[in-house]
């Protein structure tokens, strides 16, 4: 299963819900800066439960499709988000 990604405009969180092996729900985020239209995206990380499961890629998955859909730009701060926009360039639209 696998919940809404949603953001947590409060808390300058996207996030975003996956069921682990064990059927546990855990939760993947990425902490953000906003800046206007802009959001710097300062830390993605997933539950260790998840971890190894290609969860945190389905989660930058949504975050591109969500950075499109609200006509968002995102300035990748962490290395995970850097290097998974690198190997998805498809998304260099996004990139502010």
């Amino acid at each position: 299963m696998t919940t809404q990604f949603r953001d947590v405009a409060a808390a300058r969180r996207f996030e975003q819900g996956f069921t682990d092996a064990d059927g546990e729900l855990r939760t993947v985020f990425a902490d953000y800066e906003a800046q206007g239209n802009v959001r710097l995206i300062l830390h993605v990380e997933a539950d260790p439960h998840l971890r190894g499961a290609g969860a945190a890629g389905r989660f930058m998955q949504a975050l591109v499709d969500h950075a499109r859909a609200e006509r968002l730009k995102l300035v990748p701060r962490c290395s995970y988000a850097v290097a998974w926009l690198q190997r998805h360039r498809e998304y260099d639209d996004v990139l502010a």
